[in-house]
């Protein structure tokens, strides 16, 4: 196991080839691996190599990470190590390669100073024996646009056609304001490719011909949302359109509305595709008809907690009171009793303490109370709590969902 020199094109291009197989996509032409090192040269990328393998200089797993800021309840951004890439080879399975990748990008965040390391993954049954947990989920929605009456206020602003290089800068201007407010978004900089692509410039996006973009303006002229999203028409009725919703982003409450309903009133559409959206996405109480929305719930940020004091002291909770918690860690990070006290404003002091706990909470659980998305009580019915759920629950459940509105 060893670091890829992402200054050197070759070592780079052999450990980008064994991550796309890795996600069963084909191989990318050579310059696209090279513009996408550009995007890499400052991340950690590692591989682990076989030299007995038939091209030895080729990874048989990877993993490829970076700090990056993960907005936590009360709006307060917390810096964090994103891991991704994560991958082993058929060739190589069963042989313990994730569970060293993984431990030792533990180990690196926690030498970096980073309280927090997360995830989306791919495979939601390997990540919870390395002490992470589902903080934040997401609905897939199919709707039947032809039992939609728009229901909800009236719009207003203006929408507008627009190219992704006029979306680069104001789109990513609305998603920068919408990080501050949602705990479970994470950082991604304006000129990264995590950005480009969901705007149809991501390198080697064989689908972004398909895209049409649009911006939603306010009353003077402010960008305040917009939406990415493709047609897919029905050869056999051209009314029968599906819509595939990839992204929609808003700033205010009439952005929201204004670029829903002109998704849902397109002409010679039937259907709309949306995914990832936030679990309480008021989408439903703006039409007439629940049931044309059909919802699917997926899990999407997983999140594991290294440094319990940085990581609770980051975040504002619901009310003012002091819980003592022992966390449990079979990896030793986070293992403690710790004396979470909150002041009138929601702002908490952690410390060790040798107190008695009030509960006991495994450091998955830690993860998943630590966005406010999930009850202490449905993680002690599951064994990951034992003690006073219920007053953990009064101090770190949130009025706001957490979510994470891309993948990385």
């Amino acid at each position: 196991m060893r670091l890829v020199d992402t200054a050197d094109a070759a070592d780079h291009t052999a450990w980008s080839d064994a991550v796309t197989r890795g996600f069963l996509g084909p191989a990318a032409p050579a310059d696209q691996t090279e513009a996408r090192r550009a995007h890499v040269l400052d991340d950690r990328l590692v591989g682990v190599y076989d030299e007995t393998s038939a091209v030895p200089a080729e990874p048989v797993a990877s993993t490829h990470c970076w700090p990056a800021e993960l907005t936590l309840p009360g709006g307060h951004a917390v810096s964090s190590w994103a891991i991704s890439g994560v991958t082993v080879s058929q060739t190589h399975r069963r042989r313990g390669i994730a569970r060293q990748l993984l431990e030792a990008e533990l180990r690196t965040a926690s030498a970096l100073g980073l309280p927090i390391a997360m995830l989306t993954v791919s495979e939601s049954t390997i990540y919870s024996r390395f002490g992470f947990s589902p903080a934040a989920f997401a609905r897939d929605l199919t709707i039947s646009t032809r039992r939609v009456r728009w229901t909800g206020p009236p719009t207003t602003g203006r929408i507008h056609h627009v190219t992704p290089d006029q979306l680069r800068h104001d789109g990513h201007a609305v998603v920068e304001r919408v990080r501050a407010l949602r705990a479970g978004e994470v950082s991604h900089p304006a000129d990264g490719n995590l950005w480009l692509r969901r705007i149809g410039l991501g390198i080697g996006d064989d689908n972004a011909k398909n895209l049409r973009l649009v911006r939603h303006d306010d009353g003077d002229g402010v960008p305040q949302g917009f939406a990415v999203y493709q047609l897919v028409e029905n050869e056999a009725d051209f009314t029968d359109h599906t819509l595939r919703l990839h992204t929609l982003v808003a700033a205010t409450p009439d952005a929201y509305a204004a670029l829903w309903r002109f998704v849902l009133e397109m002409d010679l559409v039937s259907t709309v595709t949306a995914h990832l959206r936030p679990v309480d996405e008021p989408l439903r109480w703006l039409i007439d008809d629940f049931r044309a929305v059909h919802v699917d719930e997926v899990d999407h940020l997983w999140v594991r907690v290294l440094d319990v004091p940085a990581a609770l002291s980051a975040r504002t909770y619901a009310t003012s009171g002091r819980v003592v918690v022992r966390v449990t860690d079979d990896l030793g990070f986070a293992t403690g009793t710790y004396a979470v006290e909150v002041d009138d404003d929601g702002r908490a002091a952690v410390s060790a303490t040798d107190g008695a706990p009030d509960a006991t909470v495994g450091v998955n659980a830690v993860g998943s109370l630590l966005l406010g998305g999930v009850s202490a009580r449905t993680l002690q019915a599951a064994g990951g709590v034992s003690g006073d759920a219920e007053r953990l629950d009064e101090l770190f459940r949130s009025p706001v969902e957490p979510f994470l509105s891309f993948w990385f």
